[in-house]
Parts: C-alpha cells; sequence; structure tokens
C-alpha cells in the first residue's frame, strides 16, 4: 500500500478534526447518556470517505495507508469512540475481503463498502466462544449453490444497523485441528431466517448498536464463501484483526488523549491552597506520567502501521501496540478523573465516560491477556534458541 505524503495526510486529518469539532462533540454526551445511534452523523462520513479508508481507489476507496488511518481513529476516539466503532468492524470486513477474497468478490463487496452502502460488520464471537474461536459453533452446511448457516453470534457491533456480516462458521465440524474446518461468509441483509436477537446495555461504547445474531438456516450464496474456499477462514479472520488491533489501539489513544487534555485544562483552572492544582508537584508528576505513556503508545500504534502497509504478519506489532495502548488509556482515563476530583465523577463533565469507554479497548478485539500470549509466542518463535 501506497504511503500518503503528509500533505495529504495532514488534510485529511484536518477535515476530520473539523467534523469532530462541529458535529460529534456537540451531541456526544447527550446520545451517549440516551445510548442512541447518531444516524445524522453517517451522511458526512460518507462524505468524507471514511467507510473507505484503506479501500483501494480502484475500489472506489480512499486507499490510504494503515498509519492515516490510525490518525483518523485517534481523532474520531478524541470526540466521541463510538463514532469510531460506526467505521470499526466494517473496515475489518473490508480487510478481510481485500486481503483474501476472490476478485469477484472484491468488485461485488468493495466499491459499496467505500461509499457506505454496504456496511460491514463481524461475526466472530459467540456466547461459549470469545478468544478461543476454534471453539465456535455455528455451522455452515453445504447445500447445492448454497450453505445453510445455523447458530449465533455475540456482542457484534454494526449488528443491528450494519447490512453485511463476515460470519465465522464451521464447515467441517470434525476437523483436526478445528481451524482447518472453518470457514468465512459475507451474509447480507434480508435474509431468510436471519435476526437481530439481543440488544445489549453496555457500561461504554454507548450510541453504537451491540446485539446479539441468530442464524436459522439462513441460505448463503456460495460464492459469498471468502476466497471460494473452505477452511480457510480462521486464518483469514487473524490477519484482517491485525489491522482491526491497529484500530483499537489508535482509539485507546485518541481516548486517553481526550483524557489528558480535558485534565491539564482542569488543572489550570481549578485552585486549591491559594494556587492552581497545577502548580502542585502532586499533580505535574500524574500529568507529566500521562503524556509520555500516550507517546509512548502513539509511536507503537503508528510503528505497527507501518509494518502493516509493508505486508507479512504483524500479529506481534499490533499485539503490543493494542496491549500498551489499552492498558494505558485505562491508568489516563483514572488518573484524569481523580485530577478532577467530585467533578470528574458527574456527568456534566466527559471525563466519566472517557473512563467507562477505556475498557471496551482492554477487552474488545482479543483481550489483552490473550494478547500477551500472542506476543510471547512470537517473541518465542523469534528468539528461538
Amino acid at each position: 500500500m501506497p504511503t500518503v505524503s503528509q500533505e495529504v495526510q495532514s488534510q485529511i486529518v484536518n477535515l476530520v478534526r473539523e467534523f469532530v469539532q462541529h458535529d460529534v462533540l456537540p451531541i456526544a454526551g447527550q446520545y451517549d447518556n440516551e445510548d442512541k445511534y447518531p444516524h445524522e452523523l453517517v451522511p458526512t462520513m460518507r462524505e468524507l470517505g471514511l467507510f473507505g479508508i484503506t479501500i483501494p481507489e480502484e475500489y472506489g476507496g480512499l486507499g490510504l495507508d494503515h498509519t492515516t488511518m490510525a490518525m483518523i481513529f485517534e481523532e474520531l476516539s478524541k470526540g466521541w469512540m463510538s463514532v469510531a466503532g460506526i467505521i470499526g468492524t466494517h473496515h475489518v470486513m473490508a480487510s478481510i475481503i481485500g486481503d483474501s477474497g476472490t476478485e469477484e468478490q472484491k468488485e461485488k463487496f468493495l466499491p459499496g463498502m467505500a461509499q457506505g452502502d454496504i456496511r460491514g460488520a463481524l461475526g466472530l464471537t459467540e456466547a461459549e466462544a470469545g478468544s478461543d474461536v476454534q471453539n465456535i459453533q455455528t455451522t455452515a452446511s453445504k447445500d447445492g449453490e448454497n450453505y445453510v448457516l445455523n447458530g449465533s453470534k455475540m456482542f457484534i457491533t454494526n449488528g443491528e444497523h450494519g447490512n453485511a456480516v463476515a460470519v465465522l462458521a464451521k464447515t467441517d465440524p470434525n476437523a483436526e485441528p478445528p481451524y482447518r474446518g472453518i470457514g468465512c461468509f459475507i451474509v447480507q441483509k434480508p435474509s431468510e431466517g436471519f435476526s437481530v436477537g439481543q440488544h445489549l446495555d453496555k457500561l461504554g461504547y454507548r450510541g453504537l448498536d451491540t446485539v446479539e445474531l441468530v442464524f436459522e438456516s439462513v441460505r448463503v450464496p456460495a460464492e459469498n464463501l471468502v476466497g471460494d474456499e473452505e477452511g480457510r477462514g480462521y486464518s483469514q479472520v487473524l490477519r484482517a484483526l491485525e489491522s482491526g488491533r491497529i484500530n483499537v489501539a489508535a482509539r485507546a489513544v485518541g481516548v486517553a488523549t481526550a483524557a489528558f487534555e480535558a485534565a491539564i485544562k482542569y488543572a489550570q483552572n481549578r485552585k486549591a491552597f491559594g494556587k492552581p492544582i497545577s502548580q502542585h508537584q502532586a499533580i505535574q508528576t500524574k500529568l507529566a506520567d500521562m503524556a509520555t505513556k500516550i507517546e509512548a503508545a502513539r509511536l507503537l500504534a503508528y510503528a505497527a502501521a507501518r509494518k502493516r502497509d509493508e505486508g507479512g504478519r504483524v500479529d506481534l506489532e499490533a499485539g503490543m501496540a493494542k496491549l500498551f495502548a489499552s492498558e494505558v488509556c485505562g491508568e489516563v482515563t483514572m488518573e484524569a478523573m481523580r485530577i478532577h476530583g467530585g467533578y470528574g465523577y458527574i456527568k456534566e463533565y466527559p471525563v466519566e465516560r472517557y473512563y467507562r469507554d477505556a475498557p471496551l479497548m482492554i477487552i474488545g478485539e482479543g483481550t489483552n491477556e490473550i494478547q500477551k500470549l500472542v506476543i510471547a509466542r512470537r517473541l518465542l518463535e523469534k528468539y528461538a534458541v
């Protein structure tokens, strides 16, 4: 993927920043409190090309590199992290098709995805299979020119307001090892037997639909099997999740930055013991630690993004970026709340929202406990004796 010039990168990021300032920030608090989906933001996001950030220009996308994508996700998350979620798993699905799909599949889906006509989701997690992906129970049985899907998926972002889902399902439940019997299917709405089940009421990441998806004898055309070959779905999705973890790391940097900026502004206005609290050494050390860790997280995210654009495997780098940035986000949002004191605990100030949004990055896109295992295994491969 070509590297974007700094001038183009700056122009795009500035456009996103203006969108956040003018359209996102004025509604973020209210929509978060009401858990209300921001439908009115979607047309502008389409105009800005945000549904096609990394989709190649030949398919109607912007064809940007992953570093620019990370910057965009960071800016969106500084305003309201849920807005980044509208295009988060959408781009994971686009990555699956772009990296592993046939040319016919790319031509069928990517132009619509780039324009936001097709809005994607990822159907991976199940009630009994989160980090243990190989334990999924959803099945896809071949029947003539179709596959018949049965099962359910849980915690699916964009599952209701999206209209296409990349669904992982077992084509051979008896395969050994199990991942060899898993395929990835593009399931579009409406499809008979495909429905939304539970609507999940979340601590944070509010205003964005997160639901259960139910598949009851859903017939999916065989040409919607990604790559047109069974048994490849597990590796296809893991490859795309490398890109997903980069965008989650960028989101964490964005939320942490917003919390830090709120804290340092408040610290200079709030007075205690006759002077602004920013003049107290205890607060200064907090601010120094927060800013340093955020910058380190940002550099890790950008480094992973650059390596992703170079091609090859980046599960180590993406895992490190996601792990470190999300933990920093959790720490910084708590410190920002402590700097605000009692005011940080009430909804008049946005730091309580940042604090509630932070755990999503720690838990989502592969828990940090799993990230540590992935990192360790890759390190043992790299430094094998």
